[in-house]
C-alpha cells in the first residue's frame, strides 16, 4: 500500500519536489557532476518552460495540491520539477557512469 502524502494539503507538490530534488542533489554531490548538471538543466529549462506553459494554459493538467504561488505564469513546484527531473536523470547517470 502506497502512503498517502495528501496530508500535506496544499504542500504536497512541494515536498515531493523537495525530497526527490534532494536525492537528485545527493546523487550529483556523490558523482562529482553538479556543475555539469547545473549547466544542462539551465540550457533545458527554457524549453520545458515554454512546455509546462503551454500544457497548463490547454488544460492538459490541473495540480490541485500545491501552494497557490505562481512564478511568471506557472506553479512555483513547476519551476522546482523542471530542475528536479533532468536532476534526478542525471544524477542517476552520473552515479553508474561518471567518472567523478
Amino acid at each position: 500500500m502506497v502512503p498517502d502524502i495528501g496530508v500535506f494539503g496544499r504542500y504536497t507538490y512541494l515536498a515531493t519536489e523537495v525530497f526527490w530534488g534532494t536525492v537528485a542533489a545527493l546523487l550529483l554531490f556523490r558523482a562529482n557532476a553538479l556543475r555539469k548538471a547545473a549547466v544542462t538543466i539551465a540550457a533545458l529549462y527554457p524549453i520545458a518552460y515554454v512546455w509546462d506553459r503551454y500544457t497548463l494554459a490547454v488544460g492538459v493538467f490541473d495540480i490541485k495540491l500545491r501552494t497557490g504561488i505562481d512564478i511568471a505564469g506557472i506553479p512555483l513546484e513547476e519551476h522546482l520539477f523542471m530542475a528536479v527531473v533532468p536532476g534526478l536523470v542525471l544524477g542517476v547517470h552520473e552515479t553508474i557512469f561518471g567518472d567523478g
